[in-house]
């Protein structure tokens, strides 16, 4: 366990951007919600990363040792067992419009037509292996390599509620309007966006296109 200042411990499970790596951190998240949900571990929150996972705590009320037991016995026991963890959480579907004004250039970075950039965009049953930046932002695991696209040199200051988006390696789609680099590439309903939790699926249906 590292301290990440008087209240927060943070352990890793790896390092880097894996499916083993989220498996294992989604697992050890789920278990632990739940026993701080039933009241059978007493802390403020739990949130995952890609790689970790941070616990926050009340340092004055908590035997800090004791935890850290608790946490890595829980971490031992799901080796092996987390990938069945990590997906026993829900799959969304979200209905997708490829109108977004960086689709094109996504096609032309990658080399493959805009048919073919949606067509690998929706293949993939995407992880949502944190969620971050803001309220409700997906960051999703599982996006097709050939589709990697730099961000923008200079980032949008309004980018509005429900793009999908590509940045570098990720994907992932803007809850609210909010400022943002990555390339747009289309619209869903952020609507459903709020009930992602850190383990579900995500699949994207393309309802449309727009080169």
């Amino acid at each position: 366990m590292e301290r990440i200042g008087e209240s927060c411990g943070l352990w890793r499970v790896g390092r880097g951007v894996s499916e083993a790596n989220s498996a294992r951190v989604h697992g050890l998240y789920r278990r632990l919600d739940a026993e701080r949900t039933a009241g059978r571990l007493k802390v403020w929150d739990v949130v995952p990363g890609y790689d970790s996972l941070a616990v926050h705590f009340d340092p004055l009320a908590t035997d800090v040792a004791e935890l850290q037991r608790q946490v890595e016995a829980w971490l031992s026991e799901l080796d092996g067992d987390a990938e069945a963890e990590a997906h026993a959480g829900e799959t969304v579907t979200l209905s997708v419009r490829y109108d977004g004004p960086d689709l094109a250039r996504v096609a032309e970075h990658t080399g493959l037509t805009t048919d073919e950039v949606v067509e690998r965009h929706t293949a993939p049953s995407y992880t949502v292996a944190a969620i971050g930046f803001m309220p409700h932002f997906p960051y999703l695991l599982g996006l097709d390599p050939a589709l990697a696209t730099p961000r923008l040199a200079s980032p949008r200051v309004r980018v509005p509620a429900g793009s999908v988006a590509i940045g570098n390696d990720q994907t992932g789609v803007y809850p609210q309007d909010s400022p943002g680099g990555w390339n747009l590439i289309g619209t869903a309903d952020p609507a459903l966006l709020t009930t992602l939790r850190p383990g579900d699926r995500v699949l994207f249906e393309a309802v449309g296109v727009t080169a």
